[in-house]
């Protein structure tokens, strides 16, 4: 199969259709939120990357199932019932009040009635989805390249996600921040979030960040930090952390708190593979060594396909 490699997608060309679709998949998200039962550090909300773009994997509705899916091959959302339902919208530039208005009328259509809060999360200058008609770009070719941006880091944090016995994320793509992550825990609690994220309820954050972590993702850039790249960072960040050696191309940005690779550097790289594993890997060490975790409780060599692992 021919699947394109890591592909070119600066965030300056495709800005527009970002801010646009980050709100679309923050209404998608929010269906999600409302429907779902309440997991541990807020695993209930995010989408999935998918054969054809992102999934919110399945949600129960009464006794049955539903399922909503950002289609970036065809450019049409999904909509689809364990009874039998199916059902499309195209991916368009439209506005966000637009898409909003045709998907509770979509589900409405089918039974299914469910009310979400329409402030969007995470952004600069939210406004109420119904009334959000500024934000309204849809360039098909930027948002297949996003996907296949997801597809490729998707796989290497799954492959990361391996290596690991202790408590892991799945590698989920979070809506109100735009990012695709994975995350590992050392086992031991956290001090109280202090809170104050923008556009985040601090009880919300507090919760995520209720135990020790070590965390990586990829996003795609933003009006704050123009640059798609792969990120990673502990919390609590514990002392010397930030000294940590890094893979070449790879450093700590102070503004940000966290560890950077940037999504160009990866791709001039002669093995882009390689490289995120070793970025994965070097921050991640980074974390458990400065603060103690026990590793070798926690660590195991990545796994293998259909090779059960040794104990």
């Amino acid at each position: 199969m021919d699947d394109g490699g890591w592909p070119e997608l600066p965030y300056p060309a495709w800005r527009d259709t970002a801010a646009t679709l980050q709100l679309w998949t923050q209404i998608v998200g929010k269906i999600r939120l409302a429907l779902t039962p309440w997991l541990n550090h807020g695993w209930h909300v995010p989408l999935y990357v998918s054969a054809r773009g992102l999934t919110t994997s399945p949600m129960p509705v009464g006794r049955e199932i539903l399922e909503i899916e950002f289609d970036f091959i065809a450019h049409r959302l999904l909509v689809r019932t364990s009874r039998g339902d199916e059902r499309m919208l195209p991916l368009r530039a439209q506005s966000v009040a637009a898409f909003y208005a045709d998907l509770l009328s979509l589900l409405d259509g089918i039974g299914i009635k469910v009310s979400i809060n329409e402030m969007p999360n995470e952004v600069q200058n939210p406004i109420r989805f119904s009334e959000d008609r500024e934000h309204a770009s849809y360039d098909a070719d930027a948002a297949h390249r996003f996907w296949r941006m997801l597809v490729q880091a998707d796989r290497v944090f799954r492959l990361f996600r391996s290596g690991f016995l202790g408590k892991v994320s799945p590698v989920h793509f979070f809506w109100g921040s735009f990012d695709l992550a994975v995350t590992r825990f050392s086992g031991r609690e956290a001090p109280l979030h202090p809170g104050g994220v923008p556009g985040l309820p601090d009880e919300v954050t507090r919760e995520a960040y209720s135990h020790e972590v070590s965390s990586a993702g990829f996003w795609p850039g933003s009006d704050a930090y123009p640059h798609a790249a792969f990120y990673s960072y502990a919390y609590p960040e514990p002392p010397g952390f930030r000294d940590a050696a890094m893979p070449p191309g790879a450093e700590f940005d102070p503004s940000l708190g966290e560890f950077i690779l940037r999504y160009d550097v990866l791709r001039q790289a002669s093995d882009p593979d390689a490289l995120l594993l070793d970025f994965l890997s070097a921050t991640y060490e980074a974390a458990a060594v400065a603060g103690r975790w026990d590793r070798a409780a926690l660590e195991c060599d990545f796994g293998a396909p259909a090779r059960v692992r040794k104990v």
